[in-house]
């Protein structure tokens, strides 16, 4: 008997101890991961996986100075996003946006507290930056019933006592988002309660090494799942069976999930926004989306394309439109470099034409990273003065937005490239081609 568990229970038999990002190799680790498809495409890419370990680090220190900064005592998290964000774990993050079940606090000395579902106190334990792991965070109706109030103070206690501990008592709390009864609480414990939201994106908004490796293996496996889908749409198909194939070709290399249902078809594509449904996509008309994907490491992958399907040549009114919103989006990212304040990218770069202002995109551009995040890049009559007064530093990266179309015009152009600023200007992460026929070239 000369079989090992040590060699059949991996992720990649091929591989040794651990995975290219660093993980175990092991297929009963716990934390979620690219699959051995993603690694292969990578591979033939030339493209270098994460070190997981030291992005984790420069997210928590990135945290923690932030903290510092500001003179809180802590951090308390309980947006999902900020919780992978600080700790790299994940636990039904869907279910829990709107059931928040668990909770981290990062002090000010650095000491981390995760509180989870009380059936998995485990699914912190492969990253030691997590110091504790606890239950009972949960303060919604669905959960604590009429003593709610009761549980948000007995969690309360437990928040005093960690920050008299590691955040020098300081009652300046920083909080992104919580449930009535736990901010009441707060208040009543002494607690000064601060805009966590502010503390998360500003830490967010700027990319280490290793987290603009993992949006680069991201960004390559979400491009590939839309190929498959561009292959997949075909007339005759419906826009949810279309839809359903980037889902799919996401989770097979590891992907989590998408956050939108933004790909419509034909007339359906004005006004924007509308999510797809069961309408059949005919020969000879355009198809848009917006990816909104959240891939593999948790990065989100936020492209958009619009395409055209059939044999035909679109209309001139359609190829002004496309190339009308290429410029757009290409003009406005030659703008894009460290120290250019976010009010020069509002008033400058490229203007659409007046037809399309009325139904043009919500922003300019906005950060990204595991998800839509900070800044966002207003249009000149959205700007608002002192809201976004800041400028952009290496390891932003923003998506640059164009919707064109025009009120009652019958159809709509998305396009979105997302771009990362780098220290001497940018570099453009997406390389999914523009639809020729719709840039007349086809």
């Amino acid at each position: 008997m000369r079989d090992h568990y040590r060699d059949t229970r991996k992720i990649d038999p091929t591989r040794g101890a651990t995975m290219g990002d660093g993980t175990p190799n092991d297929q009963n680790r716990i934390e979620i991961g690219p699959t051995q498809l993603a690694f292969r495409e990578w591979q033939t890419a030339g493209l270098q996986p994460p070190n997981l370990k030291a992005m984790r680090e420069f997210r928590w220190a990135r945290l923690t100075r932030h903290i510092v900064d500001r003179g809180y005592g802590g951090l308390l998290m309980f947006d999902p996003l900020n919780i992978r964000y600080a700790t790299d774990t994940t636990n039904m993050q869907l279910w829990n946006t709107h059931n928040p079940f668990r909770a981290v606090l990062l002090c000010a000395d650095g000491y981390m507290v995760i509180w989870d579902y009380k059936n998995s106190p485990f699914l912190a334990d492969f990253n030691p930056l997590v110091r504790e792991s606890r239950s009972g965070a949960s303060m919604f109706y669905f959960s604590c019933g009429d003593k709610v109030v009761d549980d948000a103070k007995g969690f309360v206690g437990e928040i005093s006592d960690l920050v008299r501990e590691h955040g020098g008592g300081n009652p300046r709390l920083a909080v992104d988002k919580i449930m009535v009864a736990g901010l009441r609480a707060l208040e009543g414990a002494g607690f000064e309660v601060m805009e966590g939201e502010e503390v998360t994106e500003k830490s967010r908004s700027i990319k280490g090494a290793d987290e603009i490796l993992a949006m680069r293996c991201a960004m390559n496996a979400g491009e590939t799942a839309v190929a498959a889908m561009h292959r997949a749409a075909l007339p005759g198909l419906s826009e949810d069976e279309i839809w359903a194939v980037l889902h799919a070709e996401n989770i097979k290399r590891g992907g989590e999930w998408i956050e939108t249902r933004l790909l419509t078809s034909g007339p359906r594509t004005n006004p924007w926004f509308q999510e797809c449904g069961p309408r059949i996509l005919q020969d000879n008309e355009i198809l848009a989306f917006d990816t909104d994907l959240i891939g593999c490491y948790g990065i989100c992958v936020d492209i958009s394309r619009t395409w055209w399907i059939g044999d035909e040549k679109p209309s001139n009114a359609m190829i002004y439109a496309m190339r009308h919103a290429h410029e757009h989006i290409m003009t406005n990212m030659q703008l894009l470099k460290p120290g250019v304040s976010f009010k020069e990218l509002t008033f400058g770069g490229h203007h659409l034409d007046a037809e399309f202002q009325p139904l043009k995109y919500g922003c300019k551009m906005h950060g990204v990273g595991l998800c839509d995040e900070w800044p966002l890049i207003a249009y000149p009559d959205q700007w608002v003065d002192g809201a976004f007064d800041y400028v952009l530093e290496p390891g932003m990266v923003l998506c640059v937005e164009a919707l064109v179309g025009a009120v009652d015009g019958g159809f709509s152009i998305k396009l979105e490239d997302q771009v990362l600023i780098t220290e001497t200007g940018h570099e453009n992460l997406t390389t999914y081609p523009f639809d020729p026929a719709l840039m007349g070239v086809g």
